[in-house]
């Protein structure tokens, strides 16, 4: 088989095919429009991807190195203008579009950029007005960080020269424009926050271009404003421009000039601002013056300055009608006291031995004259009942009744009181006694009555 021996292995055909896409003009630095897809961003900061559009697609990488410069952050499905050179992958033997440059297609790169970091920064919050710092009304010191070549520089001390000459102004020189102009600005921004010798900084440059300006949309310069203690105004090219320091700034000032004047007042306003205060002043102390005197002399002619013992009357009669309700009240408690005090002296005294036999003797004394006294009162009701059983007793005696006229009849022994004729029989002897005696009497006759008859005799 000839031409056998000539053969080329994989290897060395596709370092072949490597060199010769390498080695072609067109291919070495090309650019390549298509929409990003199979995005990845390895750690080592390489970017992985592809470039396709409707008919074909190629592998993309972007080593770190060149991925650090991107001013947007691609993304999954962003359409982008790459440019770089073609070479071929020797392991996999693919060949591959090293970008070297990246922007997006259509929009404008540095505007989607800002727009980028604009969103970031504000989802961060680094816009919010709560985290503006106000700015000093009367500063001292105030640092510059702008060229010291610009015109920026002449017009800032020009103006503050002008509205406020004792204010000290501490220029920062840095770079305004170009790749190292960010971090410059950071740098400055950092150092005079470390010396603290200044109380305002105005960060700014003259007007420009966008890419001139693009320094004050860097996020390293955002961040050097935010971390800021001192207040910052930005102060970027013109009034049309906007860039991302002055939404991270705590004042905005639409140029370099107008950056000066918010800084710092106008002396000659200050000036006519004092003599406005000291004219008020004179006109209020003159006023207040003029009405304290007119007080005082309504004060000097009124009733009590004038007639002082009118207005000591009342009160001096409420205070004599005081005195006599605290003595009456004094006297009244005094009594009570004393009252109680004697009360609490006889209780005490009736608590001690002598006291207590004391009080038993004059309870005995007490008891005995009671008793006496009922005893006399018994006698003399007894002695009473006596004396009238006695009369009541007297009067039913025989003796009485006998004195009257009447006699009492006894039988012969006389055991017996003869009181019917059917006690007796005829020949019977009979005792009858009087008062004075008694007679032995024989019955003759015998004569009984009948019962009415016998009560009319009596009657008769």
């Amino acid at each position: 088989m000839s031409g056998t021996a000539s053969a080329l292995t994989v290897k060395e055909l596709t370092r072949y095919i490597k060199l010769k896409l390498e080695g072609d003009p067109r291919l070495a630095d090309v650019w390549v429009k298509g929409e990003i897809s199979n995005f990845t961003r390895h750690t080592s900061g390489h970017l992985y991807f592809t470039l396709k559009d409707a008919d074909s697609r190629i592998k993309c990488i972007q080593f770190a190195s060149n991925a650090s410069r991107l001013a947007f952050a691609p993304r999954e499905g962003m359409k982008v203008l790459a440019r770089g050179s073609v070479s071929i992958y020797e392991r996999d033997g693919q060949y591959q579009f090293y970008v070297r440059e990246m922007q997006p297609d259509g929009l404008g790169s540095l505007y989607l950029a800002f727009e980028q970091l604009k969103s970031k920064l504000a989802a961060e919050g680094l816009f919010d007005p709560s985290r503006k710092r106000p700015i000093p009304r009367f500063p001292s010191a105030i640092g510059v960080v702008t060229s010291p070549t610009g015109a920026a520089i002449r017009d800032i001390l020009t103006t503050l020269g002008r509205r406020y000459p004792q204010v000290r102004v501490v220029l920062f020189p840095v770079l305004v424009q170009g790749e190292q102009a960010a971090p410059s600005i950071a740098r400055a921004i950092e150092v005079l926050n470390r010396l603290g010798e200044v109380d305002v900084m105005i960060v700014g440059r003259g007007g420009g271009s966008l890419e001139e300006l693009w320094a004050f949309n860097e996020e390293l310069v955002a961040r050097a404003i935010a971390a800021s203690s001192i207040p910052v105004i930005s102060a970027v090219g013109h009034e049309t421009d906007f860039t991302i320091a002055d939404f991270v700034a705590d004042l905005r000032a639409a140029t370099p000039t107008a950056a000066a004047e918010l800084a710092v007042p106008h002396v000659l306003e200050l000036k006519a601002q004092l003599s406005q205060f000291r004219r008020r002043l004179e006109q209020g102390l003159i006023g207040r013056l003029r009405g304290e005197r007119e007080r005082l002399a309504r004060l000097a002619r009124s009733p009590a300055l004038t007639q002082p013992h009118r207005l000591l009357r009342q009160p001096a009669e409420r205070l004599d009608r005081l005195r006599e309700r605290m003595a009456y009240r004094l006297a009244e408690r005094s009594a009570r006291s004393r009252e109680r005090l004697l009360r609490l002296s006889r209780r005490l005294a009736g608590q001690t031995p002598e006291g207590r036999a004391a009080l038993h003797r004059s309870r005995i004394r007490e008891l005995e004259h009671r008793l006496q006294t009922a005893a006399a009162a018994a006698v003399k009701e007894k002695r009473a009942a006596w004396l009238s059983s006695l009369r009541h007793l007297d009067a039913l005696s025989p003796l009485k009744v006998m004195q009257r006229g009447y006699a009492i009849a006894y039988d012969e022994k006389e055991r017996t009181l003869i009181n019917s004729v059917r006690q007796v029989q005829l020949g019977d002897i009979l005792k009858i006694r009087l008062t004075d005696g008694k007679l032995d009497c024989h019955v003759w006759k015998l004569e009984e009555w009948e019962h009415g008859e016998a009560e009319g005799r009596q009657d008769a």
